[in-house]
């Protein structure tokens, strides 16, 4: 009976996940370009709402004991408007609206520190509050706050694009505004770099998502055998990783350029997978847990590299681009990664996180290559990009 009821939760999952990752992939590169003239606060209020109709659809499922395909109907609706992609993509543009160039890879990355809080109070707080109460209240706060998140939106939040006009939604311009990102002809050495970057997003990312999934099953296997304090203790101190890479992001700007802390991120995470692949005791597996805590520093340095490739009217259908992109890393490292480790468990049981660890010399290499040419051809001199020989 309880292999019956796995196959089946994996089953559904998957259903869920696949049905709101592709109606999500349209409404997002819908919306985002959408909110590039309409303005960010419509694409906030949007998703909110539909999150908050989906944990409704999710209360009653438990409250009247409905058949599970309901949970795939909610997900579907908040796919339509957005879903959390969407918030991502309004929440990254409205920081490059309202930052400068210098001062946005920080912005990006204060964002990504939240999003590394929030995870960790959900995931310390949802945990024994499902414990002591059950699977039914805390869907009441995931309402609760999906409604306070679409109020703020709609009655404090300021508006961050200056110069709003009218536009129709369901139109396929807004379709074509993010094709328009990677293959418009005019500044050609730009758009090769944004094809290079997001490459190096999705290829970062993947393995994030894919280790991440990984670390406590990695814990409770032998030679660690881990209770659930130290996997509390290790959930936390992957968390922490946001907070340090945040600080560390912050100090290394001072006397390096955004390319060479990314570069220094990156010798953060692969080192610490590889310490991590190795571990075989305690002490062993946080010492890789502390190599990692600037592991978090090179996604907001790419996110704010893609940000300065395009005008202020594309802030939004690049986040939207982006955001599809991290959707999509999550299936390929969810396919990948939980097939790789049953695969390779009779050889060597940190395999994955040694692949992983490999995987991040590509981004690495991209990185470096886009920093020495940035550094080799400096065109500060031309008053406007589109002079630049590279671009010819």
């Amino acid at each position: 009976l309880l292999q019956e009821v796995e196959a089946l939760v994996s089953h559904w999952n998957l259903c869920i996940n696949l049905g709101g990752f592709f109606v999500g992939l349209f409404s997002v590169t819908l919306f985002g370009p959408w909110s590039d003239s309409v303005g960010r606060r419509p694409a906030l209020i949007l998703p909110a709402v539909g999150m908050a109709v989906q944990a409704a659809i999710y209360l009653l499922v438990m409250y009247l004991q409905l058949h599970v395909a309901y949970f795939l109907l909610g997900r579907v609706l908040s796919g339509l408007m957005g879903d959390y992609n969407l918030i991502l993509a309004s929440c990254f543009a409205y920081v490059a609206d309202t930052s400068d160039k210098r001062a946005r890879t920080f912005r990006v990355a204060i964002l990504e520190a939240c999003l590394g809080i929030a995870g960790m109070l959900a995931s310390i707080g949802g945990g024994q509050w499902r414990k002591a109460q059950g699977y039914i209240n805390p869907f009441w706060l995931v309402l609760a706050a999906s409604l306070a998140a679409a109020l703020y939106a709609a009655f404090c939040l300021q508006e961050s694009v200056k110069q709003q006009k009218p536009a129709k939604l369901f139109t396929l311009s807004h379709y074509k505004a993010v094709y328009r990102l990677y293959t418009a002809p005019e500044h050609l050495s730009s758009r090769r770099k944004l094809a290079l970057y997001s490459l190096a997003f999705f290829l970062l990312v993947t393995v994030h998502f894919g280790t991440k999934d990984l670390f406590v099953l990695y814990e409770l296997g032998s030679p660690l055998c881990w209770a659930a304090d130290l996997i509390g203790y290790g959930s936390a101190a992957s968390y922490l990783a946001y907070l340090s890479s945040l600080g560390g992001l912050r100090l290394l700007q001072l006397c390096l350029e955004d390319t060479w802390v990314a570069e220094i991120g990156l010798i953060s995470n692969i080192s610490g997978l590889v310490v991590i692949s190795l571990a075989t005791t305690t002490p062993l597996m946080f010492a890789g847990y502390g190599i990692l805590f600037l592991s978090m520093a090179a996604t907001p340095v790419i996110r704010a590299k893609l940000s300065k490739l395009v005008g202020e009217t594309e802030q939004g259908a690049l986040f939207a681009s982006v955001a599809c992109v991290e959707g999509l890393c999550s299936l390929v490292a969810t396919g990948v990664f939980n097939s790789l480790y049953p695969a390779t468990l009779h050889l060597m049981r940190g395999f994955p996180f040694l692949f992983g660890a490999i995987i991040l010399l590509i981004p690495a290499a991209i990185i470096g290559w886009i920093g020495i040419w940035d550094s080799t051809h400096d065109y500060s001199h031309f008053s406007d990009a589109s002079q630049s020989p590279a671009d010819g």
